[in-house]
């Protein structure tokens, strides 16, 4: 072993020998099924192949290999499949922004085929740099099973599931209102749409446009129609003026008085004379009450209009260009980028004497959570999927128990979202990703519509999308044109828990791990991605894809704030492995699309948060951290720097190891068994008690996904049981006085204590432990090659010794109570420490542990265990531990005796007060009928307790003062 713990070589080798020996891979039992003692699959989330990974991911990694390696060692047939997600927006807006900023080129100065070779080549460099860091972090994946989205295999699932959904009617095309980016240019799901809530007027700048512009939001404007055909008008408000533009009608309530000879009239558009705008009555959309009782429409760029258009038979009228600037229909504002369009038009207003007023608004804009660019809803004919149909089964399957979701704050979540579950848009307009198996079909000579399903066909080849054309040709010529969009990264990823094991096809990995075990997630994809696995792994399969969900935190840094590259805050999980100096931390930042002012930014925030980098803490250090911060709440504050305290503990189990190890004379085999011998001393009983106990524990909170729970159990074996405690105990019983039946207990339990104890906190640290154990002397005929696949420690009756736990318990007790007084009298070495104990089965037990005694107080010199106040030498401080047990410390020549005197009284005259107070009580006259009995009896032990100390300061006054004489 290394002189000291160095994670780095500790760490260096033993992930590819456990690769190499194939622990990694599932072990099935005699008959090719899963063993007798059960099945546990994970299929991990895919990290995206945007770029590296970050805590977030370590986090994932830490939880899920956690569980996966516990499983493993309790005997079941583990599969922990590995893989990577395509990511469509993601990836492609990064690759954009990176060939950009390198070459000025925009992705169709490529054109797609060359765009998506580049596209590739980023997947492929960044898919084995993830794969370098989930190594490192130790995650026991199934390599011989990673998976990538746009695999072949996984790419024919997503084609059969398109294809199914379309010919079962469950998706369909629609030319509906849908979430337009104008910075991606595609549409998105309302889940990828942040809601960004102002309290009201904000100057917000708009990606796209120059960065010192700023635009208002968080107002709403109020302008005048004028009524065609008179000098009436009516007055609307609105918070984006400058959807006016694509107007079709002004709406009131039919019941409004004020309002009812203008029904069926119409108002004059002021820029666009040759539109006649209907006023219509409707008592949905308008309130009377709000405002004044009128309400612009614009069916083709607001949700709420929308209903309305359709209500009504409206107009829909698109104003907006793809990339955001205003069409043909926006009359002399086209051209125009949209929010310049907002200012003109209000201007325009205003020279038209239209104008009425701006006031504050408190509103929510919707906001591209990729882009962070403002949301446009415009109308597009896109793919759809009747997310109803799905979802429905999966609530009442879930009801029924079926799947399992923590924390219960999910569970709530969950069925709120699926009972009121959206159609899910399913297409993008990328070029990235899996292109839409649909075909148009374009007839000779015939005018057709693409907006609708009517002439496509949805097939899983071309030749299948020709055979399907022929009947909407009808004998005509005809040519195919396939949909030029992507799917939804959710849509393949959907797939995933059963798209992975070879469906559709049957393949002898979908009916032996399918479904799967445990799914570990974000709680904040839980609608993007665990719903959607669950509606189509349902629909698809019959069954649930998962028994469990458990929905992780968001790993904050130590400020509370989201991660962000701008801020500097977003840490690669190797560089806490390896540490990094400050100087690094920015160099990394020159690699990445900040641009220099938010570089600036973020070497600025790095340099408050890591003034002297990020030390190098080992994985170990870190996989642990990770996990005893996971509680069951929404979010982590990750104090990077705290890790390193973590890296201490693994120093502190490397030095107590190799310390212990020295206690193994050459040649030292352990008992065949781990079973007490029944020579074990009150000391060994009660570590071999506390074992059980941490065993117990561990399991039970690794069972209920509490692991910080799990991992203060563990830590509290390791340092303040086996560390502080037994290993300082067994000293003196393995030195040369000691007795060989004694020394040859003390080994077998401090092998039996670590063996244990690096198998309870593997799952956490699997590297240390590994090291550590290898170390360690074999018992015989155990051939277990690895800790990895040895026997986790299970709760053991034949290691429960209660009353040796409250001996010595007690023993240690007074072990901190002579530190304690020792302390006070400042006496550090050479101390004559006298315990007088009462109870005579409990003085049998001092006296066996007095060696353990002497061993752990350090500074004593003597002990002598007493069984009356009159064997207490003059001149000795007190205390008293319990009724039964008081320490006493020769303290005579070394203290000044009046103060002593002084301080005793003190003490007398307080446990005096606290002793009356309980007698009073207890004399009450209704005392033994109305208190309950355990109250009783805690003041009965009490008052006993503070009779001895009465007893103790009393004896200690009366020498005191002789000794002043």
């Amino acid at each position: 072993m290394g002189s000291g713990y160095n994670p780095i070589a500790v760490e260096s080798a033993w992930y590819d020998w456990w690769d190499q020996q194939g622990f990694f891979l599932p072990v099935l039992g005699p008959d090719a099924k899963p063993k007798p003692e059960g099945l546990f699959v994970i299929a991990s989330p895919p990290p995206n192949v945007t770029g590296s990974i970050h805590l977030g991911h370590a986090l994932m990694v830490a939880i899920q290999d956690a569980v996966s390696r516990w499983n493993r060692m309790l005997g079941k047939t583990v599969l922990f499949v590995p893989g990577f997600d395509h990511a469509g927006i993601s990836t492609q807006a990064v690759v954009e922004r990176r060939l950009y900023k390198s070459t000025g080129k925009t992705r169709h100065d490529f054109g797609r085929e060359d765009f998506i070779k580049q596209v590739w080549e980023w997947r492929n460099h960044y898919q084995e740099r993830i794969k370098s860091q989930l190594r490192r972090l130790g995650g026991s994946y199934d390599w011989s099973r990673e998976a990538f989205t746009m695999d072949d295999n996984l790419s024919r699932a997503v084609i059969e599931t398109f294809c199914r959904l379309h010919e079962e009617g469950t998706l369909y095309r629609a030319n509906r209102l849908v979430n337009w980016c104008v910075r991606l240019n595609t549409t998105l799901s309302n889940l990828e749409v942040d809601q960004k809530q102002l309290n009201g007027r904000t100057l917000l700048a708009v990606p796209g446009y120059d960065e010192k512009e700023r635009f208002e939001f968080g107002v709403i404007t109020s302008f005048a129609y004028p009524i065609e055909g008179s000098n009436e008008k009516i007055i609307v408000a609105t918070t984006r003026p400058e959807t006016m533009l694509g107007d079709t009608a002004v709406a009131v309530h039919p019941d409004d008085p004020r309002y009812t000879h203008l029904h069926g009239r119409f108002v004059s558009h002021p820029f666009i004379p040759k539109r006649r705008v209907p006023i219509i009555t409707d008592s949905i959309i308008v309130d009377m009450e709000f405002g004044t009782g009128a309400v612009k429409i614009t069916p083709a760029h607001d949700p709420n209009d929308y209903e309305v258009g359709k209500r009504h038979n409206l107009e829909f009228i698109n104003i907006l260009n793809d990339d955001g600037t205003f069409n043909e229909n926006a009359g002399d504002f086209t051209g125009m980028k949209r929010f310049h369009a907002r200012v003109a038009v209000v201007n325009a207003l205003k020279e038209k004497g239209l104008y009425i007023e701006t006031k504050d608004n408190p509103m929510t804009v919707p906001v591209c959570s990729k882009s962070g660019d403002i949301i446009e809803p415009v109308m597009k004919p896109q793919w759809w999927v009747n997310s109803k149909a799905l979802a429905d089964p999966v609530l009442e399957r879930t009801r029924k128990g079926e799947l399992q979701i923590s924390p219960k704050s999910s569970e709530g979540d969950w069925f709120r979202w699926l009972d009121n579950i959206q159609d899910w848009c399913v297409s993008r307009q990328l070029w990235w990703g899996h292109r839409c198996p649909a075909y148009f079909v374009n007839v000779e000579g015939v005018a057709q519509d693409t907006s609708d399903g009517k002439n496509w066909v949805v097939a899983r080849s071309v030749e299948e999308a020709k055979e399907k054309a022929v009947d909407i040709a009808e004998g005509r010529p005809f040519t195919l044109e396939q949909d030029e969009d992507v799917l939804d990264t959710w849509f393949s990823s959907g797939l995933w828990p059963f798209s992975i094991q070879g469906w559709p096809n049957q393949t002898d990995d979908f009916r032996a791990f399918y479904p799967s075990t445990f799914m570990e997630t974000g709680w904040d994809i839980l609608f993007f991605w665990v719903a959607r696995m669950a509606m189509l792994g349902v629909h698809l399969t019959g069954k649930m894809p998962f028994s469990e969900v458990f929905c992780h935190a968001m790993v904050r840094d130590a400020h509370g704030r989201k991660m962000s590259k701008s801020l500097g805050n977003v840490i690669d999980p190797v560089d806490v492995i390896e540490g990094i100096s400050l100087e690094n931390l920015h160099k990394q930042l020159y690699g990445g699309n900040l641009d220099e002012r938010e570089i600036q930014k973020a070497i600025a925030g790095q340099k408050k948060d890591f003034p002297n980098g990020i030390p190098q803490c080992g994985t170990d250090a870190l996989r642990f951290a990770l996990c005893a911060y996971t509680t069951f709440g929404r979010d982590i504050n990750l104090e990077v720097l705290r890790i390193e305290g973590y890296r201490k503990f693994c120093n502190k189990i490397f030095n107590a190891t190799k310390f212990a190890m020295l206690k193994f004379e050459e040649g030292f085999v352990p008992q065949p068994t781990d079973k007490p011998t029944g020579h074990e001393s009150t000391v060994e009983k009660w570590i071999l008690n506390k074992l059980h106990t941490a065993a117990s524990d561990v399991n039970k909170y690794l069972q209920d996904r509490s692991f910080m729970l799990a991992t203060t159990a563990v830590y509290n074996f390791w340092l303040y049981e086996l560390c502080d405690v037994y290993i300082e105990a067994m000293k003196p019983m393995t030195d040369e006085s000691a007795s060989a039946t004694t020394r040859r207990s003390a080994q077998d339990t401090l092998y039996t204590c670590l063996d244990a104890a690096l198998k309870l906190l593997h799952p956490f640290m699997p590297f240390i432990t590994e090291e550590l154990w290898q170390r360690l002397p074999r018992r015989p005929r155990d051939e277990t090659p690895s800790i990895m696949v040895s026997s986790y420690p299970l709760p053991d009756p034949a290691f429960i010794f209660a009353e040796a736990e409250n001996d010595f318990d007690l023993v240690f007790s007074t072990i901190k109570s002579i530190r304690s007084l020792a302390a006070q009298y400042s006496l550090m070495s050479n101390i004559y420490t006298h315990i007088h104990v009462t109870a005579s089965r409990i003085a049998e037990v001092f006296k066996e542990q007095t060696p353990t005694i002497l061993a752990l107080t350090k500074g004593c010199k003597s002990i002598e265990i007493v069984g009356s106040q009159q064997e207490i030498p003059l001149g000795c401080g007190s205390t008293v531990v319990t009724a039964d047990v008081t320490v006493h410390i020769l303290v005579r020549g070394v203290v000044d005796l009046d103060a002593e005197i002084a301080k005793a009284q003190k003490k007398l005259d307080v446990a005096e007060l606290n002793a009356n107070k309980v007698r009073k009580a207890q004399s009450q006259p209704d005392y033994e009928t109305t208190i309950p009995e355990q109250v009783r009896e805690a003041n009965t032990e009490r008052l006993r307790v503070l009779e001895a100390e009465i007893a103790a300061l009393q004896q200690s006054k009366e020498t005191f003062t002789m000794l002043k004489g």
